[in-house]
């Protein structure tokens, strides 16, 4: 993400001020407390957790003996990865309220989009921990103001979503931290503040069904048009998922707004009493969307649509960064903020200047959030033992220019938790660090909130292998890449094939049938984006010619790649390589169905 910069370089000190009024003043003045005292909030953070969870199994079983001091910490508590938690984790969604890992009630399981054995992973929370990711939600508007003036006179244009939600055995909710948040009353309860009103009611956004959620969401946002200043949604694949949307739901928002009818397809009772009063008849406003959205040209539909939008509000880092360019074109280049970072174990900061172009984003960790350390990343090391456990360096304490992975310790009882997120550092604000988010370790494709990493990938591969055996023939090589071109996006895969009886060949029917099978093998979160959220398209595969991944190894030992060392990508970015594949296609396939996917957990 940072190609052709200089990743030495230290960030230009940023300044907070002047402020807009007396609340946002308070909001500045507690960041600069935080990022001046990052050590000593740390230590304090750590202290809190190691008093308040002393009593837990997991403490006492590394004989911790109610210390809380950083030494005896790091001498005696290991650096873990889900797998190592799961065991502790199955027995409170099974039931056991002992306090196992957290002294305090766990009050839900957020689900990770990163997966474990096909699932989503479960992170429990305590409920006092939304008071503290409600804190930082409260500082982006304050640091927003200083760069964007006005944005109390007007609306925001928010696509936001409910996902599917289950339970546990004993009972437990297991949902989306996002969903969580929404579905809590620090959402639904929130006072009213004039620099966060949205164009979306409630229950537009609290709506299960994501086709009348959206669709409401999206009338709203055109009756209010003019009023809307800045246009979001979680991931910049959201909102380009709501402008495919309008794209082809226009003329039923046209007749809705020209009529001051409501679709007949809204059918939940209390959107539609909501939406009647917000709903009126207005033939102009109709007349101009036909207008706007009937011809073929969408460049710049955003700023036609919505004159007065000042920014996007989307995350474009990490393996959003593949959307700047279809987001530059709808909205006719309007900058694009990516306000916070955060995951479902853990709210991590914000970036502190939030109109900075989408390449150069560096996000201020809050060391009140929870204790945090960092494992420097070198990905030629040699694996981790038990042995020989890592020395982590403290947040104060890294270096600019260097790679780090994060590892978290939280109040709801993560110890030394490995995020699997690979981090740059670029500066500092005060004496806190500036991160860049290089990217997930071990993801290979990406789409929307779904993450595939190698070995799923080759499962998925070699199941669908399986169907090629009667015909005599063997997947020889394959690559991949994530197709965000077309909304929404999708996986394609290349394969060049080994067809031994050439009267025999695999049938169009069974390769299509192959792509499905590759589907099914995928992971949930995967399956979910295709079946429930619409936010996947239909898998791909392409076909190439026998000896096309010799040419690809020929290309790449022409620019220096050593014939001993080289191995076949298993995903692909790189332009003259795409072409390459693309110029040897012979047949290409989609899958022909969607794979079974239920919002049923089992654990």
């Amino acid at each position: 993400m940072a190609d052709g910069e200089s990743q030495s370089q230290v960030a230009s000190p940023i300044r907070l001020g002047p402020v807009v009024c007396e609340k946002d003043a308070k909001a500045l003045q507690f960041i600069d407390e935080m990022t001046t005292n990052t050590d000593a909030v740390q230590e304090r953070v750590l202290g809190e957790i190691l008093s308040q969870n002393a009593e837990t199994e997991y403490l006492r079983r590394y004989q911790l003996d109610g210390a809380t001091d950083r030494d005896t910490f790091k001498s005696k508590i290991p650096v873990v990865s889900y797998e190592d938690l799961q065991p502790y984790i199955q027995r409170i969604a099974n039931g056991d309220r002992s306090p196992i890992l957290s002294s305090r009630p766990i009050s839900e399981f957020l689900t990770s989009s990163g997966t474990s054995a096909g699932e989503r992973k479960l992170m429990p929370t305590i409920y006092e921990e939304w008071d503290r990711r409600s804190k930082l939600y409260s500082l982006l508007m304050p640091v927003m103001n200083l760069y964007v003036p006005g944005l109390d006179k007007g609306k925001g244009l928010y696509f936001l979503f409910v996902k599917a939600e289950t339970k546990t055995p004993s009972g437990l909710l297991a949902r989306p931290v996002l969903t969580g948040y929404y579905k809590s009353d620090h959402f639904k309860t929130r006072p009213y503040d004039p620099y966060t009103v949205y164009t979306s009611p409630d229950e537009a956004i609290l709506c299960a069904d994501s086709f009348q959620s959206l669709y409401t969401q999206m009338l709203c946002g055109l009756l209010m048009r003019e009023e809307v200043l800045r246009l979001g949604a979680v991931f910049a694949s959201g909102l380009l998922r709501a402008i495919r949307f309008l794209q082809l739901n226009w003329k039923e928002l046209a007749h809705d707004i020209s009529t001051g009818t409501l679709n007949p397809k809204i059918t939940d009772p209390s959107l539609k009493e909501c939406m009647s009063k917000i709903v009126k008849p207005n033939p102009e406003l109709a007349e101009f969307i036909t207008k706007e959205c009937s011809g073929e040209n969408w460049e710049g539909i955003i700023t036609r649509i919505w004159p007065n939008t000042k920014y996007l509000d989307v995350i474009v880092t990490g393996a959003m960064a593949q959307y700047r360019p279809t987001l530059d074109y709808y909205s006719a280049g309007l900058p694009q903020s990516c306000t916070m970072y955060a995951s479902s174990e853990c709210y991590f900061g914000l970036n502190l200047k939030p109109m900075c172009k989408p390449s150069e984003v560096s996000y201020t960790i809050m060391p009140n959030m929870g204790y945090f350390e960092f494992l420097p990343h070198d990905p030629n090391a040699p694996a981790l033992s038990r042995d020989s456990p890592p020395r982590l360096v403290d947040l104060a304490d890294v270096e600019v220019g260097k790679e780090y992975e994060l590892i978290i310790t939280t109040y709801a009882g993560l110890c030394r938790y490995r995020v699997g997120d690979i981090l740059l550092v670029t500066g500092f604000h005060n004496s806190a660090p500036q991160f860049r988010f290089i990217r997930r370790k071990n993801v290979l494709l990406s789409i929307d909130s779904d993450k595939t990493d190698e070995s799923e990938l080759q499962k998925a591969i070699d199941n669908a292998s399986e169907l090629l055996k009667e015909f005599n023939t063997s997947v020889v090589e394959y690559t991949s890449y994530a197709d965000t071109k077309s909304i929404p996006g999708h996986y394609v895969i290349y394969w060049e094939l080994l067809v031994k009886d050439p009267a025999n060949s695999p049938t169009e029917e069974v390769l299509n049938q192959c792509c499905l099978v590759m589907e099914e093998s995928m992971n949930s979160v995967y399956r979910q984006g295709r079946v429930a959220d619409n936010s996947i398209g239909p898998l791909e595969i392409r076909v190439v010619k026998n000896g096309t991944f010799e040419e690809l190894m020929d290309y790449a030992i022409s620019r220096g790649a050593s014939i001993n060392q080289y191995k076949v990508p298993r995903c692909v970015s790189f332009n003259p390589i795409m072409e390459l594949l693309d110029s040897r296609i012979v047949s290409v396939h989609f899958s022909p169905a969607l794979p079974h996917w239920t919002p049923r957990r089992s654990c």
